[in-house]
Formats: C-alpha cells, sequence, structure tokens
C-alpha cells in the first residue's frame, strides 16, 4: 500500500487543483449568466445591478453541480500530466508503486468530492434555485430550465363551476407561484367560455391569486382586470409534483416526492432518475478520473501530449453527453431511472479499469 506521505501528498496536489478549476469556472460561469440575466430584464422597472449578481450567484452552484463530473476529469488530467512532467510519478513507479496505488489518493478525492455534492452542495443548489426562479420570475415570467425544455406543463382542476385547464409558461416556489399563466375555463360541453391570461398566479387556500389579467371571451373584446381570484380544490402537493424540476428539490426530499408523485398516479420518473444519478454521482466522478488516468499513463509512455489529452477530453465529453441522453431517457421513461443512472458509470468504470489492467498487468 501506498505510503501515507505519498497518499496524501497527492490527494492535495489533486484537491488543490480541482479547487483552482471550479474557482476559475464559477467566475466565468458569473460573468456570462449576469450579462445574459442583464441582458433579459435590464428593461424591467425592478431590475437592479444588486437584484441580477444575486440571481446570477443563486444559479452557479447549480450549473456547477451539473458540471462537476467534466471538471473533476479536467483536473485529474491536468495533476497527473503535472506529476509526469516532475518526474513525480516516474520515481514513484521507480520504487514500486504501482499506477493503482498511485491512483487510490485521487479516486478518494474524488469520491469524497461526490459524497460533498450529493450531501451538503445539492441541497444548497436546491435552495439557491428556488430563489433564482422566484427572483427572475417577478422580474420577466423566467424560471429555471425544466426537464421538458421549452414545453409548457399543463393541469386539469374540476370545482363547482366547471373545469379549468391550466397552464405555465414558468413556475417559482415550486409550483405556487406561475408567471405567464393561462386558465382555460371550459363548460359543460366541453368548449371554451373564457380565457385568462395572467403574468402571476399565486395559489393559495381554495383559489388561485391572479395579477395584471387579461380576460378573453367569445365575440367580446379583450378586457383587463388588475386582480381576481379563481376558486380551486387542487392539492398544493399535487401542483407541487406537476410543475416542479427535479433540480429544486434536495436529496434528503427525493425519496419523499417520489412517493407522493406515484401517489397521485404519475410516474416520477424524472425525481427518480435525478435521485439515482445523485447516488451514483460519486462513483461517477471515480470512473472519470480513471479515464483521465488512461490519458495521462498514454502521454507518459508515448509522449504525445496534444493528441491523447484532446482524445481524453473528447472522451469525457461523449461520457458526459451519454450521460445527460440517459437520464432523458430516464426521465420520459424510455429506460427504467435506475438503468439511465447507472448505466454510464459502468460503461466509464469498465473503459477505465480494462485499459488500466491491460497496460499495468498485461
Amino acid at each position: 500500500m501506498i505510503g501515507g506521505t505519498l497518499f496524501w501528498y497527492f490527494s492535495r496536489r489533486f484537491l488543490v487543483t480541482a479547487l483552482q478549476l471550479f474557482a476559475g469556472i464559477t467566475i466565468i460561469i458569473f460573468l456570462v449568466d449576469f450579462t445574459e440575466f442583464a441582458r433579459r430584464t435590464s428593461s424591467h422597472a425592478e431590475y437592479t445591478v444588486q437584484l441580477g449578481l444575486l440571481a446570477s450567484a443563486l444559479r452557479i452552484p447549480l450549473i456547477l453541480q451539473t458540471a462537476i463530473p467534466f471538471m473533476v476529469m479536467i483536473a485529474a488530467m491536468v495533476t497527473l500530466t503535472a506529476l509526469n512532467r516532475r518526474y513525480e510519478l516516474v520515481i514513484a513507479r521507480a520504487s514500486g508503486v504501482s499506477a493503482w496505488q498511485f491512483l487510490a489518493p485521487l479516486l478518494f478525492v474524488s469520491f469524497s468530492i461526490g459524497i460533498f455534492s450529493v450531501m451538503v452542495f445539492n441541497p444548497l443548489s436546491a435552495t439557491a434555485l428556488a430563489s433564482a426562479q422566484e427572483i427572475e420570475s417577478r422580474l420577466v415570467g423566467g424560471g429555471a430550465a425544466r426537464s421538458g425544455g421549452n414545453e409548457i406543463p399543463w393541469l386539469r382542476q374540476r370545482t363547482e363551476e366547471g373545469t379549468t385547464i391550466i397552464g405555465a409558461a414558468h413556475t417559482a416556489r415550486r409550483g405556487q407561484l406561475l408567471s405567464d399563466a393561462t386558465f382555460i375555463e371550459l363548460d359543460e360541453e366541453g368548449q371554451i367560455r373564457r380565457r385568462i391570461d395572467a403574468k402571476h398566479a399565486e395559489l393559495m387556500l381554495g383559489r388561485w391569486e391572479l395579477q395584471d389579467v387579461t380576460l378573453l371571451r367569445r365575440g367580446n373584446t379583450p378586457e383587463r382586470i388588475d386582480t381576481m381570484q379563481i376558486p380551486t380544490n387542487l392539492d398544493p402537493t399535487f401542483v407541487e409534483e406537476r410543475f416542479t424540476v427535479p433540480e429544486i428539490i434536495s436529496i434528503y426530499e427525493l425519496p419523499r416526492k417520489i412517493a407522493a408523485s406515484r401517489s397521485f398516479g404519475m410516474s416520477g420518473n424524472s425525481f427518480s432518475t435525478h435521485f439515482h444519478s445523485l447516488l451514483a454521482l460519486p462513483f461517477f466522478l471515480a470512473a472519470m478520473t480513471l479515464i483521465a488516468a488512461t490519458v495521462t499513463m498514454r502521454f507518459a509512455r508515448m509522449g504525445q501530449p496534444i493528441y491523447i489529452i484532446l482524445g481524453g477530453i473528447l472522451a469525457g465529453f461523449l461520457l458526459y453527453v451519454l450521460t445527460a441522453v440517459m437520464r432523458a431517457f430516464g426521465g420520459s421513461g424510455i429506460v427504467p431511472p435506475l438503468m439511465a443512472a447507472w448505466l454510464p458509470v459502468f460503461i466509464a468504470g469498465f473503459y477505465g479499469v480494462t485499459f488500466l489492467l491491460y497496460k499495468e498487468d498485461g
């Protein structure tokens, strides 16, 4: 087993490199996001620079959590390449340290980053995203992107006054606040009786509170109303399950959300896929580190830094795309959520372990 001093030296080098990379990418993400947010909202009367900075800062944790696997792979590549160029890995291998031994510190740090991301960073990201949604919703009716892309979710409510179909372009506060909302009321024959468009709609106890309303009736001119109420018997939990994106729910709440979604007759596939993806994250980061090791080892032996490093980045990017595609398939029910979350982990781990076994043990 690798000595404790060497273990912690390699671990510290990798952790410092990862933190430096995270800091640099965080700054870039913040500047780009703030610029885009200012472009879309600066014309609004309530917009201020401080509000824009806050909204951008609140979205950073979600973006970083999405990009963590790719950043860990790059950090591992940079660390091992630097150790190779300084002949530290050469000396370690000459002293009898195998590849598995000098990779153990990096795998340990990668797995620890994954545990921290799931247990600490994910709840922080979920809370921050909820706040960012509400800020942006209040300004321009924009919320965080949903797993369904630009598709507007709809739900139906039945009350004593009839049937109403409700949709919203954007949501916040876990579905309790709708922006660019549409309420379509139907008569007993299923024909549209009237359409109500509201800039904001907030779910209260037994009613929807609508603001900045445009009321449309067949054969009449549009009518503008400042506020109005629409009765509802919808359970807030049901509305939350229908409108909430999985990313806004922390890992500690996801099992309850999955059970609640299924109790309402929904599949809960998007929540389940997200939950299993979070559970698989530490193992996925370790697998990405193994892929980085295959690249750096080939670089040390073959001396082709440009092509091999670019090949490693391409392999990591393709794996990252595969992960995103599998999550989409899992969320839509095309493949089971468990398979969608864990298959990329097994593919990456199998590739990395097979390559290292071939190079180390023949």
